[in-house]
């Protein structure tokens, strides 16, 4: 061999080495994006690095053959070699990121890569036009324990997440490829068969350059392409890292019902110094006893709904301190492995403003309630107070105590209906049809009606339709309601009461004829000693709110001014639980 081709030789196996670490470094950086938190495109990051390792180790075995005058005929076991190159090096990244085979993944991964570059540069040797071949395996064993070390630590050295490491992981497996090819060359002589001429082997060389220039250009376009997307999603992680670590909310991800990320809003929420006070730590001691399985079962059914909308939830941290926290769950995963994350908002400080705020509602609604009580009681109180000075200094006449009784009678009803708003009381609920309770209400207004010109025009509907609740309560919501329609008919008319059953609830409907409600008048209803009329109290409707209220009922108000006004009365149909208590009713 004279300087020139010696020059040459150099210059080929150079070139080869750099093919070999260009293919190392970016598979590397593709399946190293297999770390990447949400990862979407598992399998394109696997069959992209095997596909480009698999390219530049061939590219390499050709390069390499050039430098170590090796001669190369074109057959169909170089393809062959390619692709089953390719699927070993994909099932080699499958056991190494697979959480399935932690304990083994290292030692099974290292020896199916090995085998996978092993293969591609014995089977492409030996699929060559032999007449005769030597074999030495002292040598091809060096070769493979060399290969074997090589990819183990270049493996160790990626697995480590550092630039410079991935580096050097590269440049060791891509030496060993070359290294073994070396040896396999010393380990392997071969005679091929005369019909083989020189003139096929230019022809084979010619298009083995093709196929070098074409796979290096696959390996530069695949390493500039995984080095600007490895850079744009750093620099996306980085922005989520920061949108993270800066959140004033919590938030962690749980993977097995434990705590495996954490960021620094939560250390500060859950009172813990390190992450390590969290890290590893089961979700269950952080919450109520109570709570356990119910959010085990929202949990779990993250696999099938994938998110859950903001639910509250009470937390304990590691002092103790109780936490009104609202939590928003999504289902990810983390390390190929399905995980919950989760957004953990303290509302502590808007439970306590709530509850100021109800506290403070009810402050104004007693005042208002003590100060209508006071006006309220206050008048008739002035009358009796006069009657008695009148009285004292004499003066005496029949019609003074009728009046009194009148207005003791008034006190008497406005602390009667005050006792109706006060705490619940226990009654006895049972089943009633409320076409029973309409007819007896009716019956009992009948007369009022007549004398103030009012006629009563009911259609109770022809089926049963029961409810559940308390019977004189509910007949005082009838009277309340029709009694006030027929004191707003000073002129005459008619009050419609129609019955009926839709669909779980029964509706009471009781229209008047009346001069109507103003709208800003509509918005007062039920309000305490909002009165419309001279004498009223404005305690009726209240009243009638509540015990609907109290029934799981509704009522709502409609009403046009020269037209009349309408209550319509909802109740939930309820079937007694027994036909005695039918026959009862």
């Amino acid at each position: 061999m004279n300087s020139h081709e010696g020059a040459w030789s150099i210059v080929f196996l150079l070139l080869a080495l750099l093919i070999s670490i260009f293919a190392s470094y970016t598979m590397f950086n593709f399946i190293g994006n297999l770390k990447r938190q949400n990862n979407e495109f598992r399998f394109f990051w696997l069959a992209g690095g095997s596909f480009v390792f698999g390219i530049g180790l061939w590219a390499k075995h050709f390069v390499a053959s050039m430098a170590l005058e090796n001669v190369l005929f074109f057959t169909w076991s170089m393809p062959f070699a390619l692709l089953l190159s390719i699927f070993f090096s994909l099932m080699a990244f499958v056991v190494l990121t697979s959480q399935a085979s932690a304990k083994y993944r290292m030692a099974i991964g290292t020896s199916v890569l090995t085998f996978s570059v092993g293969f591609l540069n014995y089977f492409s040797i030996l699929g060559q036009p032999i007449a005769r071949i030597t074999v030495q395996p002292v040598l091809i064993a060096c070769s493979l324990l060399i290969l074997l070390m090589g990819t183990y630590t270049s493996l160790k050295l990626h697995f480590m997440v550092k630039e410079k490491n991935r580096v050097l992981a590269s440049v060791t497996l891509g030496l060993s490829a070359l290294l073994v090819q070396a040896l396999s060359t010393e380990a392997i002589r071969l005679e091929y068969r005369t019909h083989y001429n020189w003139d096929k082997l230019n022809e084979d060389i010619h298009f083995l350059v093709l196929i070098v220039g074409l796979g290096g250009l696959i390996i530069l376009a695949s390493t500039w392409a995984t080095w600007y997307i490895d850079k744009r999603m750093t620099q996306m992680d980085e922005r989520y890292r920061l949108l993270i670590e800066n959140s004033l909310d919590t938030i962690a991800i749980f993977k097995k019902e434990k705590w495996v990320f954490v960021n620094q809003a939560g250390l500060r929420m859950f009172d813990a110094e390190q992450p390590s006070d969290l890290l590893g730590k089961p979700i269950s001691s952080f919450l109520r006893t109570e709570d356990i399985e119910r959010v085990r079962e929202r949990l779990q059914n993250l696999q099938y709904k994938g998110s859950n909308k903001p639910v509250e939830q009470i937390w304990y941290s590691l002092s103790g301190r109780m936490l009104d926290t609202e939590i928003v769950e999504t289902l990810t995963t983390l390390n190929n492995e399905p995980a919950v994350q989760v957004i953990i908002r303290d509302i502590s400080e808007r439970k306590k403003n709530e509850e100021l705020l109800i506290n403070s509602e009810k402050l104004y609604v007693a005042g208002q309630l003590a100060a209508g009580i006071a006006h309220e009681i206050r008048n008739p109180l002035t009358s009796l107070k006069g009657f008695l000075h009148l009285i004292g200094s004499g003066r005496k006449e029949a019609s003074y105590y009728d009046i009194m009784n009148s207005e003791l009678d008034r006190i008497e009803g406005i602390v009667s209906e005050l006792l109706m708003l006060a705490k619940p009381q226990v009654y006895d609920l049972s089943y009633h049809d409320v076409r029973v309770m309409m007819r007896d209400t009716v019956t009992l207004l009948e007369t009022q009606a007549i004398l103030h010109n009012v006629y009563i025009e009911a259609e109770y509907g022809k089926e049963p339709m029961w409810v559940f609740g308390v019977e004189n309560q509910i007949k005082q919501v009838f009277i309340n309601i029709i009694k006030n329609a027929i004191e707003a008919m000073s002129d005459g008319g008619a009050i419609h009461v129609r019955l009926s059953r839709e669909e779980d609830s029964v509706r009471v409907l009781i229209s008047d004829e009346g001069p109507g409600i103003r709208e800003e008048q509509l918005a007062k209803m039920g309000q305490p000693f909002y009165t419309t009329k001279e004498k009223g109290t404005g305690l009726g409707l209240m009243v009638s709110y509540k015990i609907v209220d109290n029934h799981d009922g509704q009522i709502r108000v409609s009403s046009r001014l020269g037209i009349g006004t309408s209550f319509e009365i909802r109740f939930p149909f309820r079937y007694p639980e027994t036909p005695a208590v039918m026959n009862g009713n």
